[in-house]
């Protein structure tokens, strides 16, 4: 089994190379500001028509994790217009005052019984009680990734707090899209905790610059990277 692969495109030439590089994925942003902001639905359309690869884009509108009712209309606009213009689903993730998962407000963006596969994105890292977020996600429909670092720091922080959650919770291990600071080393011991899926997004651009384009060759690395890494834990696990 090869793992996911997951590369953050800003437009339509980085999705154009991520598939070149060997990307299963791509997550699609407007920008890189406060860590990801949505695009323009124009964008997404020339995204769509540059790669076969599913495409899920961003939707999120403000800095940090909160949102409100007006901004909840917009972010239902534009989820229906991605969708229009061929996205295969979204990333989004909202807290409330308590730093606990807003559910309602995740649903009533979804549209209640979404039918498409979403992410939920690292608002989960900045949950008061990662124990509780994580009984939360699990009732919510739809939902087929958590990208989290398991640390609002980073994989670097979060590393240890990764593979425990993905030892001990079957539904985790099957959501985690680990990523946010992910580097080559933290990939085997996440991979021999049975998580299968990867996210990445400066790291596949030269100098780890966002001004720079997708380097197909540096994605073609991480692909590497991670179908090795998955294919000797899944080895291991099959002899033991």
């Amino acid at each position: 089994m090869s793992g996911l692969l997951e590369v953050i495109a800003l437009h339509a030439h980085d999705a154009e190379r991520a598939e070149a590089g060997g990307a299963d994925r791509i997550e699609l942003v407007g920008s890189m500001v406060a860590g990801g902001m949505s695009p323009e639905p124009a964008l997404v359309g020339q995204a769509r028509r540059a790669t076969r690869l599913p495409i899920r884009v961003m939707l999120r509108l403000r800095e940090g994790f909160g949102t409100d009712g007006g901004e909840v209309t917009r972010l239902q606009g534009l989820l229906s217009a991605y969708r229009s213009v061929g996205a295969d689903g979204v990333v989004l993730g909202f807290l409330n005052g308590h730093t606990e998962i807003d559910d309602g407000v995740v649903l009533e963006i979804l549209g209640g019984e979404p039918d498409f596969g979403w992410t939920f994105h690292r608002a989960v890292d900045s949950c008061m009680s990662t124990d509780k977020a994580w009984r939360v996600l699990r009732l919510l429909p739809g939902l087929d990734q958590v990208l989290t670092a398991g640390s609002a720091r980073g994989v670097a922080e979060g590393l240890d707090d990764l593979v425990a959650r993905a030892h001990a919770d079957e539904f985790a291990r099957r959501m985690i899209i680990a990523g946010g600071g992910l580097l080559p080393e933290h990939v085997p011991w996440l991979a021999r905790a049975g998580i299968r899926s990867f996210h990445i997004g400066s790291p596949a651009r030269p100098l780890g610059s966002w001004k720079a384009y997708l380097d197909p060759d540096l994605v073609r690395t991480w692909r590497t990277l991670i179908d090795d890494a998955v294919g000797r834990a899944d080895g291991s696990a099959a002899s033991s």
